[in-house]
């Protein structure tokens, strides 16, 4: 519910329809007053007798109850396309006759008493109500635009959820440190005698602080949720306006609302939008921003904590918004909301497959498994369109393949049906996806690949090989770096250790590879040349993670040299590699043909065919050989105890039990020696 309908704004707005009223009436007299006059012009008796004898009348009208005379000239004439009337005249004949004379028409008007309620309502009540109509339409049409109408521009639009927003913490997942951050503010407002009593003082704010996507608003709305208090929400960008002051208005107004419903939440979504460091000052639209924003923080200082009153923000741009801002007793709290781990990933699915049907074969960790890197919103978006997937299907429920497709749905897109290639084509997509899945095969501390696939996607792919980490890695070393440019560099080597020609379907993978590789000179500090020095850093860490360059343009040269010869040696590692396996790369590449999609075991099973059983194995693998081992293992011992203890057959006799009581008794070392032999 919008939190603007109070009294002292319909008060505001009922003296502006006054006004407006008035206005109107005023517009409608002056023009009856003048809607005569418009195309009318008064003579005097003599210039239309004048007219007359010119033979410039066209016509003229009589009318007998006012004994006046409404005539119009002639074409070509200066007063040609008027109406000309003439004030009373007494009964004069000699006009009359002069008119027959010259035969002018002449009609003679007869009296006809109007009707005083059609003038009225003509004249004044029609025009009246369309200016009225017209004039509340444009009003309600800016009230809905403008968040309150033209009288409440100072007014808040936040939104207020009266103790209940719906979500709770049971609705959020995959962010327990967010949660045991903000589960703290939620106690304080459900026992804050418990804290006041010691002097404790509940945070006056806490800044949320993540990628998009990743449940920072669904997170406020979690807190208010679980604590029953009043909540008002509302976007940073909703505080600026095109009059000047309007933005701190309505700061002063969304804060007095806040006392009065304390204990509350407010939550500014998107912050950024006027929360942006002044360092540098502003002109014009700047300036309003910036007055917003100290209004905002006189706020901060003013309002009393004990009271209640928790102000929580949320932005992805951290790194831009004012000092003043971040400090202690403002925003408190800073929590990072980052993206998920596999855990959480798991758990987030787990959330929104809730309300799905799913099948028995569906493993949601095998899908957080491949979706390294996904926020919540991705998440959410994957399970619709599984079970979008499904429907069109024609089932009732979602099964696990429709769970992988839609991996892949947001990932590269559609299948592109319509997009049919040459078979020259289609052979070189072949063989440029099997050299990246064999490079990484080939090399240590890379991920299995999962799939690879020749059908063309939407999203401008001819074909792609999807590879799934067994882990979440938060650190790469060097040479894993090194080993995952080679890979990227895998598609464009099998072009040329082939067909002896290069295309451009390698462009995306050159575009990362580089990025890696300069990288790895400007940032990570893994160059020899530049050792330990950073030469970019990093904007928007939260969303395109946008590097500067902060060196000369000497020192710049040398990074690209530096960029080139690691680039370089990935490239050459890449078609040492194809060369060594062409071979099985040509095999590879005619199964993937055939089939234009095959999964990751079974280009592993073809892949060991040539290296050993035993080659690539994942440690999922290994772990699965290793069960089965000790599985056979323990078979083979109880089939092991199961023949010695086996019954004498009867009627036989034991010759070692029959001389056993004849047999002298052996001594301690003869016994050994028995026993080590057995």
């Amino acid at each position: 519910m919008n939190s603007n309908n109070n009294k002292p704004g319909k008060n505001k707005n009922i003296k502006f329809y006054i006004i407006y009223f008035l206005s109107v009436l005023v517009m409608v007299t002056v023009f009856n007053y003048f809607a005569n006059d418009i195309r009318n012009q008064k003579q005097t008796y003599n210039e239309f007798n004048t007219a007359i004898m010119e033979d410039r009348v066209a016509s003229i009208k009589l009318d007998e109850s006012q004994r006046k005379f409404e005539y119009t000239m002639v074409e070509g004439d200066e007063l040609s396309g008027f109406t000309l009337y003439t004030g009373q005249i007494s009964n004069d004949e000699d006009i009359i006759k002069l008119i027959k004379e010259k035969g002018i028409p002449l009609e003679v008007a007869t009296v006809q008493v109007a009707n005083p309620i059609m003038t009225i309502l003509l004249s004044w009540i029609l025009p009246l109500g369309l200016l009225l109509f017209l004039g509340n339409y444009i009003l309600k049409s800016m009230d809905k635009r403008g968040g309150g109408g033209m009288m409440s521009f100072g007014k808040s639009t936040a939104k207020l959820y009266e103790s209940d927003t719906g979500v709770t913490f049971k609705d959020v997942a995959g962010q327990e440190e967010a949660k045991e951050s903000l589960i703290e503010i939620v106690d304080f407002l459900h026992n804050p005698k418990k804290y006041v009593s010691i002097g404790a003082k509940l945070p006056k704010g806490a800044l949320l602080v993540g990628p998009p996507g990743t449940g920072k608003t669904l997170l406020a709305k979690a807190v208010a949720g679980e604590a029953k208090v009043p909540f008002f929400s509302l976007s940073g960008s909703a505080f600026v306006e095109m009059f000047v002051g309007m933005g701190a208005a309505r700061v002063r107004d969304l804060f007095k609302e806040a006392m009065a419903k304390a204990p509350c939440i407010i939550f500014i979504d998107e912050i950024d939008a006027i929360g942006k460091s002044r360092e540098t000052g502003g002109y014009g639209g700047n300036d309003e921003r910036e007055q917003t924003l100290n209004q905002l923080l006189a706020e901060m200082d003013g309002f009393d904590s004990s009271k209640g009153i928790v102000l929580l923000a949320a932005t992805n741009r951290p790194e831009v918004l004012d000092k003043a801002l971040l400090r202690p007793g403002r925003f408190d709290r800073r929590i990072i909301v980052d993206a998920p781990d596999l855990k959480g990933r798991e758990a987030i699915l787990r959330v929104h497959s809730k309300e799905v049907k799913m099948g028995d074969d569906v493993n949601l960790n095998e899908i957080a498994k491949g979706t390294p890197g996904a926020v919540g919103a991705d998440l959410a978006n994957m399970i619709n369109e599984a079970a979008l997937r499904a429907v069109k299907n024609g089932r009732a429920y979602v099964m696990q393949e429709d769970l992988q497709e839609a991996i892949e749905l947001v990932i590269a897109g559609q299948q592109k049906k319509d997009r049919i290639m040459s078979p020259k084509e289609k052979r070189i997509v072949a063989f440029h996806e099997i050299g990246h899945a064999l490079v990484a095969a080939m090399q240590k501390n890379t991920d299995p690949v999962m799939k690879i696939t020749i059908i063309p996607r939407t999203m401008g792919s001819l074909g792609y090989t999807m590879q799934v980490p067994e882990d979440d890695k938060y650190l790469m070393s060097k040479d894993e770096m090194l080993t995952e440019i080679a890979i990227l560099f895998g598609g464009r080597a099998a072009e040329e250790v082939e067909f002896g020609s290069i295309t451009t379907g390698a462009s995306n993978d050159i575009e990362r590879a580089t990025n890696m590789a300069r990288r790895m000179v400007t940032l990570y500090g893994m160059s020899e040349t530049f050792d330990m020095m950073a030469s970019e850093s990093v904007r928007s860490q939260y969303l395109d993670g946008r590097t500067v360059m902060n060196v000369s343009d000497r020192t710049a040269a040398k990074v690209d040299e530096e960029t080139l010869a690691i680039i370089k040696s990935c490239h050459r590692k890449a078609i040492e590699i194809l060369e060594e396996h062409r071979v099985l790369m040509t095999e590879l590449a005619e199964i993937l043909l055939d089939k234009e999609t095959i999964t990751g075991p079974e280009f592993m099973h073809v892949v060991r065919q040539h290296m050993g059983e035993d080659f690539g194995l994942t440690r999922a693998e290994k772990a699965s050989r290793e069960e089965a081992e000790k599985a056979q293992l323990a078979n083979d011992e109880e089939e092991v105890i199961h023949v010695e203890e086996e019954p004498k057959t009867p009627g036989f006799i034991d010759e070692e039990k029959k001389d056993e009581g004849n047999a002298p008794e052996s001594t301690s070392s003869d016994e050994e020696n028995e026993d080590s032999t057995i």
